[in-house]
């Protein structure tokens, strides 16, 4: 969850957001946007639940939501899945969505977001995010293999969010830990952040180069 004084945007919505949120003692109706890097489980499954949680608790603002082309369409379906009939009934508030095409600048939430195109088949396009809100900028890599189109999103941002799934492995689709050392300085980023680690990583974190996120962190960029 990114906070500033533009308001609150959390960068994805995994199966297990709104359990998170409740634990560090987030509202979840004071979300009001949320950007997807692609449309994985891990990454947006929770969207339905939050939409449903605003339902149940009559939430009233409109909730944004932005992502790749055809994100309205799997969250209506996804919500179907789990819950017939939810994706059609009327609610107090708004959900909008807005289509995210990379390369192209959004402003999403009165922050300025940026999709880069990277490599992880999710059935739509997949994106590293850059978010600026006017005075900082961090990136988030999403998960993906290595593409030089990381280069483009992280320079200059004031903190890179990146997977690192694996220690020096190859694994198809994602990031490892030795392949981002290798690219450090060629990122241009102030700090590195990671995230999304695996079993093979998280046994490593101590020798890890960069900071290891870990659930309820705080950070001030």
């Amino acid at each position: 969850m990114l906070e500033s004084a533009r308001g609150r945007l959390l960068v994805d919505c995994g199966a297990t957001s709104l359990v998170a949120m409740q634990r560090a003692g987030v509202d979840p109706a004071t979300i009001e946007t949320v950007a997807v890097t692609h449309l994985h489980g891990d990454h947006f499954g929770a969207l339905p639940f939050l939409i449903l949680d605003g339902q149940f608790r009559r939430r009233v603002a409109t909730l944004t939501v932005a992502g790749p082309p055809g994100i309205q369409a799997r969250i209506d379906a996804a919500m179907e899945v789990f819950f017939p009939g939810s994706s059609r009934v009327s609610r107090r508030f708004a959900v909008e969505y807005v289509e995210l095409e990379g390369g192209i600048a959004a402003t999403v939430g009165g922050m300025t977001v940026t999709p880069f195109a990277v490599v992880h088949p999710s059935g739509a396009p997949a994106h590293a995010l850059r978010i600026d809100d006017g005075e900082r900028v961090v990136t988030y890599s999403g998960d993906t293999e290595w593409t030089d189109r990381l280069l483009d999103a992280a320079r200059g941002a004031d903190l890179f969010v990146c997977e690192a799934y694996v220690w020096d492995r190859v694994v198809k689709f994602h990031l490892s830990h030795e392949t981002l050392r290798a690219h450090r300085d060629a990122l241009g980023c102030r700090r590195i952040l990671l995230t999304h680690m695996g079993p093979e990583m998280l046994a490593r974190r101590a020798d890890a180069a960069f900071e290891c996120a870990h659930d309820g962190m705080v950070l001030e960029v």
